[in-house]
């Protein structure tokens, strides 16, 4: 079977949770027993221009494949969903992005979520199987409702990519003026992923707080985010981009992530692999994937956040057993449960 695993304007989201999340697609399918192979660019010779004179010349302008597994939404994956429905090409949507999701990211974001929520309705609709990363995504796109399958599997984590983590803390502390217990974020800057709640906790507390990660402090960005980036507590620190995650999870003593919501939040497996102490806003789909008090905590309040914090700081073993049950976590979420998940899921498509 040739798989088109497919994301629209890939180079445009190379820093993304969904880039990363199709990273961990292209490498299980490397390793799974099923007889799987894929291409990640649907035109001929893979090249939209190319493709479009071959087109003209002999009326092929896409590649030749078996299915399509596509995970962006816009009008390129829609004109090559159209084309595979007209030739009775099965296709798995992969849904990454929800209105609820969309919502709190940028500036005209939350005006936008209301016809997102339609076009996705119609999108997704289209496909013979829709994948999601979590029963929560699943159960949010059927009150859509969408009609097509639903089917939820982890996003996974690339377990390798955590290795050797450690030797990056000093470097990674001392390039941000980090000490003692540092509470930490990794990932874009945005209000949904909990902005608000991770600086006013920063606010009550002593602790050195740092958020590895890009953030728009232009117009486009809300205006969340450019108050709290130009003026933020003078104990948080936001690093923008950096070159190597592993500096990030080495540097950081507590995963602080109050995002209010999430498909499954990659970012915290990856907090989980590199054995850290997690704490999490307390919403359905953490409940789904973790336990509280066993490899995280779950808070609901600024306070119960700031309880937290002050329990690990004075709970080294607690820290470190929440740790370690995390890595454990992290590990059943690996590549070849990925694999697996689709082999299954183009089994499906294909013998229906």
């Amino acid at each position: 079977m040739r798989v088109l695993n497919y994301l629209e304007f890939e180079d445009r989201l190379d820093r993304s949770g969904i880039s990363t999340s199709v990273a961990h697609q292209r490498a299980a399918l490397s390793r799974t027993d099923a007889d799987v192979t894929y291409l990640t660019a649907p035109w001929y010779g893979g090249d939209m221009v190319l493709a479009g004179l071959n087109r003209l010349v002999n009326g092929q302008g896409l590649a030749d494949f078996d299915l399509v597994h596509a995970n962006m939404i816009g009008p390129g994956t829609a004109f090559v969903v159209r084309r595979a429905k007209r030739k009775d090409i099965p296709i798995v949507l992969h849904a990454h992005v929800t209105s609820e999701d969309f919502a709190e990211s940028f500036r005209g974001s939350n005006l936008l979520a209301t016809p997102l929520r339609r076009y996705l309705k119609w999108f997704y609709s289209q496909a013979d199987l829709v994948l999601c990363p979590s029963e929560y995504t699943r159960q949010t796109l059927q009150e859509y409702p969408i009609d097509a399958p639903i089917r939820s599997i982890t996003n996974g984590i690339d377990l390798d990519s955590m290795a050797d983590h450690e030797q990056f803390r000093e470097e990674y502390r001392q390039r941000y003026d980090l000490d003692g217990m540092v509470v930490f974020a990794v990932g874009s800057v945005f209000e949904r992923k909990g902005l608000t709640t991770f600086c006013e906790v920063a606010q009550n507390t002593e602790y050195d707080f740092a958020w590895f990660g890009e953030y728009d402090g232009s117009l486009l960005g809300s205006r969340t985010v450019r108050k709290w980036t130009k003026n933020p507590p003078e104990n948080v620190t936001f690093t923008g981009w950096i070159e190597d995650k592993r500096g990030a999870f080495a540097a950081g003593d507590v995963f602080l992530f109050p995002s209010k919501v999430e498909n499954q939040g990659l970012v915290v497996l990856e907090a989980m692999a590199a054995g850290k102490a997690v704490v999490l806003r307390d919403i359905p789909v953490f409940r789904e994937y973790y336990e509280d008090g066993h490899d995280c905590l779950l808070c609901s309040t600024r306070e119960e956040f700031e309880d937290a914090l002050e329990r690990l700081e004075a709970d080294p073993e607690l820290r470190e057993r929440l740790g370690e049950n995390a890595k454990e976590t992290a590990q059943q979420h690996s590549l070849d449960r990925v694999a697996e998940g689709l082999a299954d899921a183009y089994r499906e498509v294909t013998t229906h």
